[in-house]
């Protein structure tokens, strides 16, 4: 039987303009383990490099050849408390940054690196890795935080130090808000491009919130659905006109948050008094179903097309200009293309 790769990893860089999928399979001889580079417009194979150990976090700078690799998976040679920084010119590891804990995720920009810890989020500067900033949040296992992608506005969020609230940090203009976001503890989180919008959702998974990042203000609250679930992840279209939210419900949900575009809303006003608030509340515009793996989502540019990642190494794209229930364009599995 001819070995399978296991996805340890995958992921869009800042901007969706590529994918970045870490494997690894066993052999009678050991472990083969690599990562991959994907350009999504068009869906196509870049390059692969392979390693002595597997990687549980692979970001790509933008479209840059710097990466940022923390070790993972069963093929452990690299440890999860490391992060390494990969030059892809060089084709050599360029720098390190050693840790107590294990490292839950890491955010790139063109000047910093983030590191997250499960109760730190720690800043460096890119070129010389000097640190930067030191916050303290509230117990962060999925390793929540977010950058904008921006180049004239550079805007952080993440989880304070109280259960349920939002640390919104503009480095820009030397000015923090704390953000009472949730009775209970975040669960996602996403800006926008230039980080005036901030998208949240609980460990709860019920509802999205969007704030203004300028004022705290509430200007949003979007319902996935009634009962429980677990949010995987939320994603601003580049316009900021819509949002979509993937969980392990299997459904991803594409929201408007453009006035101009309603969405969908349940035709009860007679009742409205008699019935509990979430009948009063903002549902989705599109939505697609992925069955039985954990996804990822972000917008195709500025097109209404949603790009969805599955922990399966499945790619999917939707048009959801109609709205409804969606059908997606394209599946491919990524593990299946070749270079060209």
């Amino acid at each position: 039987m001819e070995p399978i790769d296991q996805v340890i990893y995958i992921g869009f860089n800042q901007n969706a303009s590529c994918i970045t999928l870490s494997t690894e399979k066993a052999l009678d001889t050991g472990y083969d383990s690599s990562f991959r580079v994907i350009d999504t417009h068009p869906l196509k194979f870049c390059y692969q490099r392979i390693f002595p150990g597997s990687f549980s976090i692979v970001e790509l700078l933008n479209r840059s050849n710097i990466i940022a690799l923390v070790g993972g998976g069963t093929c452990l040679r690299y440890p999860s408390s490391k992060l390494i920084i990969w030059d892809d010119q060089k084709l050599r590891i360029i720098s390190e940054l050693n840790f107590r804990l294990e490292i839950k995720a890491v955010r790139l920009r063109r000047n910093r690196v983030v590191v997250v810890l499960e109760d730190k989020v720690y800043v460096f500067n890119l070129q010389d890795l000097k640190i930067i900033d030191v916050i303290s949040t509230f117990h962060n296992p999925h390793g929540i935080c977010c950058m904008s992608s921006d180049d004239m506005r550079e805007v952080l969020a993440c989880p304070s130090d109280k259960k349920g609230n939002a640390l919104i940090k503009v480095y820009t203009e030397d000015k923090e808000i704390e953000i009472d976001a949730h009775e209970t503890p975040l669960a996602c989180a996403a800006l926008n491009k230039d980080g005036t919008l901030l998208a949240t959702a609980s460990d709860k998974g019920t509802l999205v919130r969007i704030f203004d990042t300028e004022t705290g203000d509430l200007l949003q609250e979007l319902r996935r659905g009634i009962d429980r679930a677990e949010i995987y992840s939320l994603a601003f279209h580049p316009t900021s006109h819509w949002i979509a939210c993937s969980s392990n419900t299997g459904t991803v949900h594409i929201y408007s948050i453009d006035p101009e575009i309603q969405n969908k809303k349940l035709a009860l006003k007679f009742f409205k008094k008699m019935l509990p608030k979430y009948f009063e509340s903002e549902w989705s515009y599109a939505k697609f179903k992925v069955k039985g793996a954990k996804t990822v989502c972000a917008f195709a540019g500025d097109e209404l097309k949603l790009m969805i990642l599955t922990d399966h190494a499945m790619f999917y794209e939707v048009d959801f200009t109609e709205g409804g229930q969606c059908v997606g364009e394209i599946a491919e599995n990524l593990l299946d293309l070749e270079l060209v």
